[in-house]
């Protein structure tokens, strides 16, 4: 049952088009909205990838203006990574057009299932925010 709604929120959510920026880049920016100022090599250990492939997708994240680079404080020789305006904007429309699809979908439910999903949904989040803080899942700022 988990693997079918998981299944299911993607098609909802897919019909919220993520363009011009794929899967992958969308990934990118969360974890810059979170990790403001992180390095490449943190960003690619968040990723569970390589420093090149997150060099390119962060390429392509720039060119379309998502993304911005600075110099480091603590080195001259790194870059700090950051969500751009226009970067914040799209994942705040990103979010707008998901939840409304969301939305769409809950109001077909009657409401004792509504607040049941509810109910279920903060207690999952308190799970996921505990496993999170436990260290069982990886965190991007101790690298």
């Amino acid at each position: 049952m988990t693997s079918q709604a998981a299944e299911l929120l993607e098609v909802v959510w897919g019909r919220a088009s993520t363009a011009p920026v794929s899967a992958s880049q969308i990934r990118v920016l969360f974890i810059l909205e979170h990790n403001e100022g992180i390095n490449l090599r943190v960003l690619a250990d968040a990723l569970g990838s390589t420093p090149s492939s997150t060099s390119r997708l962060c390429d392509r994240l720039q060119a379309v203006g998502f993304l911005e680079r600075k110099p480091s404080a603590s080195s001259r020789r790194e870059l700090c990574l950051r969500l751009s305006r226009r970067g914040r904007s799209f994942l705040a429309t990103l979010r707008d057009r998901r939840e409304s699809a969301l939305e769409s979908v809950l109001a077909q439910m009657p409401t004792a299932k509504r607040t049941a999903l509810l109910e279920g949904l903060e207690a999952f989040c308190g799970a996921a925010a505990a496993q999170i803080h436990a260290g069982d899942a990886p965190d991007v700022q101790s690298a």
